[in-house]
């Protein structure tokens, strides 16, 4: 298929690569490609994810280009394939890791109703965003080295994500939240952003699915609240999806804005939380089942092109956000998601696609699937006009 040519192909080129930077975007294809080890057994992925991470991590469990006093969520979720590591390899440098990041979470400042800050930068704000970038990682903490004592508060961060951020009409979450309602991309009477933006909801989407994962079967109460939210956020965001090509708009809620476009990564994270949702049985295999492989269908043949004999994903936003301060420009507005620039190849739309197509090799194992050649796209349809 198209998508393991042009995985293999991506993850050569990403070994040769070192950024001099620890970030949550190679986060993306790193998790991605344990995603694909998982679900194909394939050495080249596991040796993959070892290559690149050891080039940054130290035998005293030290992270090169990581500065634990930026408080930065984004600097998390790399870490994550570090419980991988240790579980294959015994070394005990992945565990020092571990351990480094936690001391982050442990110490990272947060609002007055109890979630982390976005960034040491971005004071008292919940970004969707955050929920995938700190949940997962603290709840596999949380599961294999502390017995489930911060259990509650991981969850609580949920709720309140889902008290401040959701809309009960629209069925969408807004971006952010500024609790302390002084940003000026916020409403001073809601302290929410403006917009509804299609990559930070699939963040949020992926975070549920992922926690969800982690807990074990026996923590009902938790893994039934997350299935419930999960469900809910799937049906808003359905309720949006195009109904020609099956994928979602860079703003959902406004199909029709002039200069929106159908946005590949955010497209690949819905996918994969309803594969995964599906796989994991949260999800009812009619409609979801379909919906989701017919997004994998319209990435593929929709979002790649051939460019000299190599094969690029197209159609990714580079990168979102709101504020800080003394940036201005990142107002939440729509001509301001609508202005950043679209590019090919970038890590955060190939490590979700991984993703996303891990899930249906996944579910194919399970003998859920049969095959991704259906002849059209299914669209959800719940009677909205």
């Amino acid at each position: 298929m198209v998508f393991e040519r042009y995985f293999r192909d991506y993850i050569h080129e990403f070994n040769q690569l070192d950024r001099k930077n620890w970030n949550y975007e190679d986060g993306c294809v790193l998790i991605g490609m344990q995603a694909l080890y998982e679900a194909t057994g394939e050495d080249l992925y596991f040796t993959s994810i070892q290559n690149f991470i050891d080039r940054y991590v130290g035998e005293d469990g030290s992270i090169e280009y990581y500065d634990i006093l930026e408080f930065n969520i984004d600097r998390i979720p790399s870490g994550r394939v570090f419980y991988l590591l240790y579980e294959k390899t015994g070394k005990e440098k992945y565990r020092k890791a571990i351990e480094l990041l936690m001391k982050q979470l442990r110490n990272h400042p947060r609002t007055d109703c109890g979630n982390f800050w976005h960034k040491k930068i971005y004071p008292y704000q919940i970004w969707l965003d955050g929920l995938y970038m700190g949940m997962p990682y603290y709840l596999l903490y949380e599961t294999k080295f502390d017995q489930g004592q911060y259990y509650e508060e991981i969850i609580k961060q949920f709720k309140n994500t889902r008290k401040y951020l959701f809309n009960e009409e629209s069925g969408l979450y807004y971006h952010a939240y500024d609790e302390k309602k002084e940003m000026f991309w916020a409403d001073p009477a809601t302290g929410l952003s403006p917009n509804y933006w299609s990559r930070s909801i699939g963040w949020y989407l992926m975070a549920l699915a992922d926690c969800y994962e982690i807990f074990p079967e026996e923590e009902l109460q938790y893994r039934k609240f997350l299935g419930q939210l999960l469900k809910e956020a799937v049906d808003g965001i359905l309720r949006y999806q195009d109904p020609e090509s099956g994928l979602f708009y860079q703003l959902p809620a406004l199909g029709e804005e002039p200069g929106n476009y159908l946005e590949t990564s955010a497209s690949a994270m819905i996918a994969y939380t309803l594969l995964k949702g599906v796989r994991l049985g949260i999800l009812e295999e009619n409609p979801y089942r379909g919906i989701g492989e017919a997004i994998l269908i319209a990435l593929e043949t929709r979002m790649f092109v051939l460019a000299q004999g190599e094969l690029k994903l197209t159609g990714m936003c580079k990168g979102a956000g709101l504020g800080p301060a003394d940036n201005p420009k990142r107002d939440g507005s729509v001509s301001y998601y609508l202005s950043e620039e679209v590019v090919s190849d970038e890590q955060k739309g190939v490590g979700v696609g991984m993703a996303a197509y891990s899930e249906w090799l996944k579910l194919k194992q399970k003998n859920c699937l049969q095959t991704l050649g259906f002849p059209k796209v299914a669209i959800y349809n719940r009677g909205y006009e």
